[in-house]
């Protein structure tokens, strides 16, 4: 009996003993524990923008895409770098063409399918740059009805305007998204000659408008300023001089990052500094061309991150990736496909693995000799 008691008394003791812990606060409770403060003061908020190369619509891909009532069909162009593609928050490309409607050309006067705009945004870019080469092929019905399909597909465009007014509202274009705020610049050597028929606007390279473009950018309050540049010399795989020059005086006036296009061919990437990113080529996004390397480009990334204790400081870290075409001559497929330089080789034949290892080789050979501090992505 005694036993017992004791095993009772023994029992309440506990009992209180538990409840006087649980009701007893610790001179921590409601803070959070060691390092949880830190990290609530200190996220991280990222921004990934990704940059592919010229988006183009020789007369094999019109062809190879044109369907038996007369519309055409790019739904599989894009299948194989999509996710890719809509991983980035804010994916740009450079629209090599025109969309005047028919009669639908290529090559040297690129007038393409309104469903190929359709593809390039179901493909998950956001952006397109219109300030290039070709974008006077057509004439005023190209720059005002390509401008007038991007309007009316949501897809934001730069480089190309209906008048001055119209420049003036949308350029430099602003794009706000994750709380950063980036300032986009584009610009072309020229136009082929073409004449620029008024009262449309098309940017070229000319030093004066551009130091007033990159001031108003600069008072726009941007976390970065990102010139597109269509430059350089077609085929040649290493900037030339003038990129050379252009790229520098952008920089020392202000510019952040420099993304450049127009050769076909890639070229390499130089992160300076680990604050600006040149990029001298992206090569071409998608074409039906053949010479050398020029079936295939770039999908460069740059990934913007901003601790939210150092609101003023905004890491870069960029990263590349490769891709090519394969064409329906060589695939035994309807259109043209941009493929990953990983894709699995049960998904090809002899003719095109060889395709893409010709092109592999090379661009990595040159991008191990020549990119700076840039690294492929894994």
């Amino acid at each position: 009996m005694r036993l017992a008691v004791s095993n009772i008394t023994l029992y309440i003791l506990l009992v209180a003993s538990l409840t006087a812990c649980a009701r007893t606060p610790s001179p921590q409770a409601g803070l959070p524990l060691k390092g949880e403060n830190s990290l609530i003061e200190d996220s991280v908020t990222t921004l990934t923008l990704l940059f592919a190369g010229d988006m183009m619509q020789h007369a094999g891909q019109i062809k190879a895409a044109q369907c038996a009532d007369g519309t055409h069909d790019y739904s599989e162009c894009f299948t194989y770098v999509k996710d890719q593609i809509s991983a980035a928050d804010i994916a740009i490309a450079n629209l090599e063409v025109t969309l005047g409607g028919k009669p639908y050309t290529g090559y040297p006067m690129f007038c393409a399918p309104d469903e190929f705009a359709i593809a390039i945004k179901d493909a998950g870019f956001d952006i397109l740059t219109t300030s290039n080469n070709h974008c006077c092929d057509t004439g005023r019905r190209g720059l005002g009805r390509t401008l007038r399909v991007l309007d009316s597909l949501g897809i934001p465009s730069l480089g190309t305007y209906r008048d001055t007014k119209d420049r003036a509202q949308r350029y430099p274009l602003l794009v706000e998204k994750n709380g950063f705020r980036i300032a986009l610049l584009a610009c072309t050597y020229g136009t082929n000659g073409l004449p620029v028929p008024e009262p449309y606007i098309v940017n070229l390279i000319d030093t004066t408008q551009i130091k007033q473009d990159i001031a108003r950018a600069k008072s726009m309050r941007p976390d970065a300023i990102i010139a597109i540049i269509h430059w350089g010399t077609e085929y040649v795989l290493t900037p030339v001089n003038s990129q050379r020059r252009q790229a520098d005086w952008l920089l020392a006036h202000g510019v952040d990052h420099v993304i450049g296009g127009h050769p076909h061919v890639v070229e390499p990437i130089e992160f300076r500094d680990s604050t600006n990113l040149v990029v001298w080529s992206l090569g071409n996004y998608i074409s039906n061309m053949t010479k050398d390397t020029t079936y295939g480009g770039l999908m460069v990334t740059m990934n913007l991150s901003r601790v939210k204790s150092q609101e003023s400081k905004v890491e870069v870290e960029p990263s590349y990736s490769l891709v090519w075409t394969s064409r329906p001559n060589v695939s035994g497929h309807k259109t043209h496909r941009v493929y990953p330089i990983d894709i699995a080789d049960s998904l090809l034949n002899g003719r095109e693995r060889m395709m893409r290892d010709f092109f592999a080789k090379t661009a990595r050979n040159l991008f191990d000799k020549f990119n700076k501090n840039v690294s492929i992505k894994p």
